[in-house]
């Protein structure tokens, strides 16, 4: 296009006050339709319709809508040298190259089809997994856990290996993992390949696909399908538990309260409790700087306390498990953040507990005092509701301000020395 055409595509269509017309235009290439017919503006301000006089040469009608016929903005384009493409041909001009989206949408399905192309040929030969197999369909689970059909055809073809094998009886998940696709961990809990092979465990094993979503739950799928979990890894933090002189666990959180020392229990040690532990009150907190300070600071005279460490383990849960079914009653502090209020909504729904320091008028208060201190650092993530409180939610949401458990330990301490007169301690 000469440069006289250019200029003149530039005034009669490429000001801003001509952009909705351009945008309905490419919308509708990209959709493939055509460009026949009027669109319609309502409420058009004066500068889009004095641009649209400009383009047509001639009055744009009256009222507050602004009705503009493709057709002849397509003849004006054309006989004016403005576009010897018409309006097609602008639109590309002053936008570039137009999008196919039917294309693009039919590339993705069949993307989509080769990501599951191996899964769907062993589950052809495994008629159990037919319902599973519509149940991922059914509820988008892959598209869900994975970014797009490209990580998911690296992570179903893994799940179709791993599918193979199973049941495996007498196993360990991480030699599984490592021998179907690699990598000892890939099938740690909240990896995409663990959360898809778990509900295809539970269907092998003939239970709900998506299960409870508790650490004993996806415990028992891998147990039906001959898989047994790691249970050294996953730790539990406390100090202060009473325990008893019957259980090599009782024994030691009873040898670790004598001596005032924060005391770690493993997953396997936890499992062979097999009695409630029993505890009146439990306090909870989130990072294991509690722990140490009120170990540091009180020692053998510390309450219960029990850290769960960010997002809980399987440990964790069946310490709180242990101490729930032996009536204990619970108060929970943690980080005022998206991802601490996740945490605590988690435990909040298992066990239920009262807030220790942590409701609204606990972040509004500690705020307050933090008026001389350095600037806090700014609240960011997804908001979260808090069942226990709903109106801090709104609080967290309206100040933008996190506040982290270390800030408020001289309370936190405070409240486990009985010295505090914290309302909720």
């Amino acid at each position: 296009m000469s440069t006289d055409g250019s200029e003149r595509l530039e005034r009669l269509l490429g000001g801003p006050e001509s952009s909705w017309l351009v945008d309905r235009v490419r919308r509708r290439l990209e959709l493939g339709r055509p460009l026949t017919g009027s669109v319609t503006l309502g409420a058009a301000s004066p500068e889009q319709r004095r641009a649209v006089e400009r383009l047509l040469g001639r009055r744009a009608g009256t009222g507050s809508s602004l009705s503009v016929s493709l057709d002849e903005v397509d003849h004006v384009l054309r006989m004016s040298g403005a576009s010897s493409g018409g309006l097609h041909g602008a639109v590309v001009l002053l936008r570039g190259p137009v999008r196919d989206l039917g294309r693009e949408s039919t590339e993705r399905a069949a993307a989509w089809r080769d990501a599951h192309a191996m899964l769907d040929a062993v589950v052809a030969g495994r008629p159990e997994l037919s319902g599973w197999r519509a149940w991922l369909d059914a509820t988008g689970l892959v598209r869900r856990v994975t970014a797009d059909s490209g990580e998911a055809r690296v992570v179903l073809d893994r799940l179709a290996v791993l599918l193979r094998r199973l049941p495996s009886p007498g196993i360990p998940i991480g030699r599984l993992a490592a021998e179907t696709c690699g990598d000892a961990h890939g099938l740690d809990d909240g990896e995409p390949l663990a959360t898809l092979a778990v509900s295809a465990a539970r269907a092998l094993g003939g239970s709900p696909y998506a299960g409870d979503g508790t650490a004993d739950a996806r415990r028992r799928a891998w147990a039906g399908v001959g898989v047994h979990l790691d249970e050294l890894s996953p730790v539990v933090l406390c100090l202060g538990l009473a325990g008893d002189g019957h259980s090599p666990t009782g024994r030691m959180l009873a040898a670790a309260r004598a001596a005032g020392e924060p005391c770690v229990l493993t997953l396997r040690q936890l499992r062979r409790h097999e009695v409630p532990i029993v505890e009146r009150m439990v306090r909870i907190c989130e990072n294991p700087i509690v722990i140490a300070a009120a170990a540091d600071e009180l020692g053998p005279h510390c309450p219960p306390v029990v850290c769960v460490n960010g997002r809980p383990s399987a440990a964790v849960w069946t310490l709180l498990d242990l101490l729930a079914a032996g009536g204990a009653r619970f108060a929970y502090h943690g980080d005022f953040d998206w991802g601490g209020i996740g945490i605590a909504a988690a435990v909040y729904e298992r066990l239920g507990w009262r807030p220790w320091r942590y409701d609204t008028l606990a972040y509004e208060a500690t705020l307050a005092a933090g008026d001389a201190t350095p600037p806090l650092n700014p609240l960011t993530g997804r908001p979260c509701p808090t069942p226990w409180d709903p109106a801090l939610s709104a609080a967290m949401t309206r100040r933008a301000v996190r506040v982290e458990e270390e800030l408020v330990l001289g309370a936190l301490l405070a409240d486990l020395s009985g010295d505090g007169s914290s309302p909720q301690s």
